[in-house]
């Protein structure tokens, strides 16, 4: 597979009076603050993937100022993913998807570093993409690829903020080893895969925000994560459900540590 790094620089780690009015909403959060700001700035956060999930993250994670992201998805912008995947616009169809959102994210904030990596999550690559940012989004449309990026989040002990779509429902939970339960104890069999799934484009856009949300608090140290907890959006009656979720044991991801 063919790699295609851009990327776009940002500045040191004190916030300039550009920066301090740009995210002063957010900076008058209790509990949040300068420090906070200053904490997003010295981040780095893995964005897989760049469709649905992967397009708003990116998006409010570039807004709230993370001090570095890394984008990585293989595909080309395809004209069915645009009611979804609001990075990419019809001028877009045909430009891989790393392109298109690095130039929308480029003018969004020139603040913030971007990398992008036109390429396929493998066992082959996981571990070298983890290793190198502080927290993990989750924007893949399958399982495998997904329990790829739990077990290398686990055993280099970083967050892994997952999220999941179909039709109006959506799922979260944050991973934090050591702390609670993996994907593998949430689903220790592997669910079937569907290649082209029902979504209303809202649905993403709903689980990708909270996702934005729990990396937001990981990283500057406020609220409380959903760390073995499911929270199930049920998009029909407009209703939120959370599921306590227990540790494996015997998990063969994160049972022993």
């Amino acid at each position: 597979m063919h790699n295609e790094i851009v990327q776009v620089n940002g500045g040191g780690m004190e916030l300039s009076e550009k920066e301090l009015l740009r995210y002063d909403r957010q900076i008058r959060i209790s509990g949040f603050g300068v420090e906070g700001q200053i904490k997003l700035k010295k981040s780095s956060v893995l964005v897989a993937g760049l469709g649905g999930l992967g397009s708003p993250a990116a998006l409010y994670l570039a807004a709230a100022g993370v001090g570095k992201l890394v984008l990585v998805d293989r595909e080309k912008v395809e004209l069915s993913n645009l009611n979804r995947q609001i990075l990419h616009w019809t001028d877009d169809v045909g430009k891989t998807k790393v392109e298109s959102a690095l130039e929308k994210l480029k003018r969004l904030n020139p603040e913030v570093e971007i990398v992008g990596l036109v390429d396929e999550i493998d066992e082959g690559n996981v571990y070298n993409l983890v290793k190198e940012v502080d927290v993990v989004v989750d924007g893949m449309d399958n399982f495998k690829t997904r329990f790829l990026l739990n077990e290398a989040c686990v055993r280099l002990r970083k967050p892994f903020v997952h999220a999941a779509v179909y039709g109006l429902e959506g799922r979260l939970t944050t991973i934090i080893p050591g702390r609670g339960p993996c994907l593998k104890c949430l689903l220790p069999m592997e669910p079937n895969e569907t290649n082209t799934f029902p979504v209303l484009g809202s649905t993403p856009a709903v689980m990708a925000s909270m996702q934005t949300m729990e990396v937001v608090k990981v990283i500057v140290g406020i609220g409380e994560p959903l760390v073995g907890k499911l929270l199930v959006f049920d998009g029909e009656k407009m209703e939120f459900m959370q599921i306590s979720v227990n540790r494996l044991e015997n998990c063969p991801v994160c049972g022993r540590i």
